[in-house]
């Protein structure tokens, strides 16, 4: 018999369409870290707030520099995995890619 994983609903309970999205936050030094989370908003949040996690708030890493965003938590998870496997100078080319100047991407949200 094979393991078929439960597919999660597309939904969330508040009604709002379920995301996950892969992010790369950095700093001024342009130190790099690369997580995935399902509410884009809120971890930033936690970043800025310096509860990211020990990393990055040892190095004040709270600025968003990219993200995608993912339908499903394993496309999500895979895409961290290979940006993770990346060189710096990849990463760093991925980001330029759409946000050239290294803008605060979370400044636009409301």
């Amino acid at each position: 018999m094979t393991y078929v994983p439960r597919q999660q609903s597309m939904w969330r309970a508040d009604g709002e369409l379920r995301q996950f999205f892969v992010y790369i936050v950095s700093n001024t030094s342009m130190t790099l870290y690369t997580g995935v989370t399902n509410h884009l908003q809120r971890r930033v949040r936690a970043h800025k707030d310096g509860e990211g996690s020990e990393f990055t708030s040892r190095y004040h890493i709270d600025r968003l520099v990219y993200f995608e965003t993912f339908d499903l938590v394993v496309d999500a998870i895979a895409r961290e995995k290979q940006i993770k496997g990346m060189t710096r100078a990849k990463k760093i080319a991925l980001i330029k890619s759409v946000n050239p100047t290294w803008r605060d991407l979370s400044d636009d949200f409301s």
